[in-house]
C-alpha cells in the first residue's frame, strides 16, 4: 500500500473513532446532571489516580519542587485532592457540551461586574488573564453572558480537527468567541470597532522558539509567555486578573482584580510579573486546583537566558 492511501486510510480511521466517541460516549453522558457525573468522577479518580497513576510522577514532581517545604505526607495530601478535582473537571467539560445557559450562570457567577462595567462606560476594551485554575472553562463559556463587553478567548486548536471543531462550538454558545493562538492579532484588529475583553490564559509553558520573560514561580525559574503584556501595551487595554474561586462542587465564583490601568506606560516586564504573581499567590492559598498534570517547566533557561530584576 502507498504511504499516501496509507495516510488517508489511517485518518479516516481516527474520524471515524472520534465520532463514535462523541456521538455515543461524550454526547449522551452531557445530558446527564452533574450530581449523576460526580459519580462518574469518582470512579474516574480511582481509575486515573489509584489505577493507572496517570502522570502521576510529573504531580509529584511539579509539587516537591513547588513546596520544598511541606514534607511528603503534606504533598501526598495535596496531590490527591488535586485528581479528585482534576476529574470533576473532567465530567465537568463533558457536561459543558448540553449544559443550559441558566445552569451555567447558577454555577458561574462572577463577584463584581460592575469592575468591567466602568471601563466598558468609558469606551475601553480590556485584557483578562488568569491561569489554569478552578474551572477556567465553565467560567469563560458563561462570562459573555455576564459582562457587556464582547468576549474573546484565546486557544490553542486541538490535533484532532472533529473535537476540536465540536469543542469550538461548545465554547462559543453563549456569545465567547474563540481565536486560534496563531490569529491573535487578527482577533484584535477584527474587533477593533467594538469594546471587547480578550481572555488569556499565562501559564502554559512555551516552546523554545518562543520569546519569553523568566521570573521566579512557585520557587523555582519559569518561562511566562509575553503576549497578555504585548497586546496590552501595544492597544493600551488596561489588564485584569481574574480570580475563580471553587465555592463547592460544581460551583465556582470569579473576582475580577485590576492589575494595570495605564499599560502603554509600564516598562518590560512589570505587567507580566503582576499577573504571575496574582496567579503564585492563588496557587499557595490552595494548591490543588491547579493544574498539576501539566509539564509546565520542560523548557529551561539557557546561558542567554536571565530572571526578571525590577528597576
Amino acid at each position: 500500500m502507498c504511504d499516501t492511501c496509507f495516510r488517508q486510510k489511517n485518518i479516516l480511521f481516527h474520524l471515524m473513532m472520534s465520532r463514535l466517541l462523541y456521538y455515543l460516549v461524550i454526547k449522551p453522558l452531557s445530558w446527564l446532571p452533574l450530581n449523576v457525573l460526580y459519580v462518574l468522577s469518582d470512579f474516574f479518580y480511582l481509575v486515573l489516580y489509584k489505577g493507572f497513576k496517570y502522570r502521576q510522577k510529573v504531580v509529584r514532581n511539579n509539587l516537591m519542587n513547588s513546596f520544598p517545604g511541606k514534607s511528603i505526607e503534606e504533598i501526598v495530601k495535596i496531590e490527591q485532592k488535586f485528581y479528585s478535582h482534576f476529574c470533576d473537571l473532567i465530567v465537568e467539560s463533558i457536561r459543558l457540551f448540553s449544559i443550559s445557559e441558566k445552569e451555567l450562570g447558577q454555577r458561574c457567577k462572577l463577584l463584581n461586574p460592575e469592575i468591567l462595567a466602568q471601563f466598558y462606560d468609558r469606551g475601553k476594551s480590556l485584557i483578562i488573564v488568569a491561569g489554569h485554575y478552578n474551572n477556567w472553562e465553565m467560567t469563560a463559556t458563561i462570562m459573555g453572558t455576564q459582562v457587556k463587553h464582547h468576549m474573546l478567548g484565546i486557544y490553542t486548536p486541538m490535533s484532532n480537527k472533529f473535537f476540536d471543531r465540536k469543542f469550538l462550538k461548545s465554547r462559543e454558545r453563549f456569545g465567547l468567541e474563540m481565536v486560534a493562538n496563531k490569529l491573535v492579532k487578527e482577533g484584535f484588529e477584527n474587533n477593533k470597532e467594538r469594546l471587547t475583553a480578550v481572555l488569556f490564559a499565562t501559564d502554559q509553558s512555551p516552546t523554545y522558539s518562543k520569546r519569553v520573560h523568566w521570573t521566579r514561580f512557585l520557587n523555582q525559574p519559569t518561562p511566562v509567555f509575553l503576549g497578555a503584556e504585548r497586546f496590552a501595551r501595544e492597544y493600551d487595554f488596561p489588564v485584569l486578573y481574574g480570580h475563580v474561586n471553587k465555592i463547592r462542587r460544581g460551583y465556582y465564583e470569579t473576582e475580577i482584580v485590576i492589575l494595570e490601568n495605564d499599560p502603554a506606560r509600564t516598562f518590560d516586564g512589570v505587567i507580566t510579573e503582576k499577573h504571575t504573581a496574582r496567579l503564585e499567590k492563588q496557587i499557595e492559598e490552595t494548591p490543588q486546583y491547579w493544574l498539576w498534570t501539566h509539564k509546565r517547566w520542560k523548557r529551561k533557561m539557557q546561558e542567554s537566558d536571565k530572571l526578571y530584576q525590577a528597576l
